[in-house]
């Protein structure tokens, strides 16, 4: 193994095996509980809770270890207010047409349509950049590696960090997002609009559409040899 610096591995736990399924096992289950939803309340969530959450999306892999994300948390009223005229602007035009009859199929189950109240209505849009240049200080210039991947983990960890924390989320990636660096103020050259992510409470009147209960088996995603 090529020399490098390094330190003895000491907060790994092991547990015992019938520990280990136990564990396993309820994180499958609240992994359950997580649910998309497109009704959220105006109940205010405390900054340290987003604050933890981005923290704990911080912890993700990524490749060469040059963390290239960044993370823009939106509370503040008029800048909601500027992203839901810029997002629904662009999602009449997706579907009066421009995603074409086989995505708008696809769509229909969901119950999706170009409003989008929620933008402005939870307390919390969380703006999620790439970045095509960077590395372990906030300064370099380096080029990043395996970026969308990387990106990708971390916005996982978000989500379920989100939910362990018993917020609920949406996902929401309109197209193209270039808007999002601009009300954002974000760097142009480095950085690109990944996804934007809403959290909150559920409302009183959320639900979740049948269609997104459906999940494929074991057998149909895992194969073991």
């Amino acid at each position: 193994m090529q020399q490098h610096d390094n330190q003895p591995l000491n907060d790994f736990i092991e547990y015992p095996e019938g520990i280990m399924l136990e564990r396993a096992t309820e994180f499958l289950t609240t992994s359950q509980r997580r649910h998309s939803i497109r009704s959220f309340s105006n109940r205010p969530v405390p900054k340290e809770i987003i604050e933890t959450c981005i923290k704990a999306a911080g912890t993700a892999p990524s490749g060469a270890n040059h963390q290239p994300w960044h993370f823009v948390a939106i509370h503040s009223s008029n800048v909601k207010k500027q992203i839901r005229e810029a997002a629904e602007k662009l999602e009449r035009s997706f579907y009066e047409g421009r995603a074409g009859e086989e995505w708008l199929d696809a769509l229909k189950p969901l119950g999706t349509d170009a409003n989008k109240p929620y933008l402005e209505h939870a307390p919390w849009l969380i703006a999620v950049f790439s970045q095509k240049k960077g590395g372990l200080n906030a300064d370099d210039k380096n080029t990043n590696y395996y970026v969308h991947e990387s990106v990708g983990l971390a916005t996982g960890f978000l989500i379920q960090a989100l939910h362990r924390a018993g917020l609920a989320t949406l996902t929401h990636t309109p197209k193209p997002m270039s808007f999002l660096t601009d009300i954002c103020g974000r760097n142009k050259d480095n950085e690109r609009p990944y996804m934007l992510l809403v959290a909150g409470y559920p409302s009183d009147e959320a639900t979740i559409p049948n269609h997104a209960l459906v999940k494929k088996s074991l057998n149909e995603i895992a194969t073991f040899i």
